[in-house]
């Protein structure tokens, strides 16, 4: 009669026994525990995700600033302005001179030369252009073309003059053609290297032009 009792006791011990293996175990898998008892920290440091490193930003090359110039004042200031530009350079409006400036390197100097072109206020049309260049801390003039309809641009260390070409009876918003003309500084001048003519189509609106004539320099031109 006592062997039931017993018996249930060390089945019950048995099992608790069997219980505690099982939470060992599941204590090594899910906790990482080891048999030196340190936990996670045998695993290790943590991996972490790389951090991704941007492209470094270049530096910005150090450029000297640009020495603006008051262009209208320097055009007054001129004696080899003409009056007539001088009487036409008035305010548009708001004090804005019809006055364009571009500053490039034309005649080799350590100082930017400057390209001025003079314009009308109602249609904007060219009737002057200068170039100035560095001279002792002032500024000479030292080419300059005043006929109607002109206008100069620096272009890859060349001075590029347009000038339209009017027949008789051409609106202002439609000339007959123009005249490229490409200058180089030659010592102490420009030197026009080659002129390229061309010619517009009558048929205005239908994009067709017609096909430019290039013009020998050293051949006199004929009016």
């Amino acid at each position: 009669m006592t062997a039931g009792p017993l018996t249930g006791e060390r089945l019950t011990g048995g099992r608790l026994a069997a219980a505690m293996a099982g939470a060992a175990v599941l204590c090594l898998l899910a906790a990482g525990c080891s048999t030196g008892g340190t936990g996670t920290r045998d695993e290790g440091a943590a991996v972490t995700a790389p951090v991704e490193r941007g492209v470094p930003t270049p530096r910005a090359s150090a450029v000297p600033p640009v020495r603006t110039v008051d262009a209208a004042s320097l055009l007054r200031e001129d004696p080899e302005v003409s009056k007539r530009i001088k009487a036409d350079l008035k305010p548009c409006s708001e004090g804005a001179y019809p006055v364009d400036t571009s500053y490039g390197n034309l005649t080799g100097g350590s100082v930017p030369d400057v390209v001025v072109n003079v314009m009308t206020c109602g249609d904007a049309v060219g009737i002057g252009t200068y170039v100035y260049r560095e001279k002792d801390e002032t500024y000479e003039n030292v080419f300059a073309v005043e006929e109607p309809a002109v206008y100069a641009t620096i272009d890859r260390g060349e001075l590029v003059l347009t000038q339209q070409v009017y027949a008789k009876g051409d609106p202002v918003a439609y000339p007959s053609g123009e005249d490229v003309v490409t200058y180089s500084w030659s010592d102490t001048k420009f030197t026009e290297r080659y002129r390229v003519r061309n010619n517009y189509s009558s048929a205005v609106g239908d994009g067709a032009v017609e096909a430019p004539d290039v013009v020998d320099p050293t051949v006199p031109r004929q009016n």
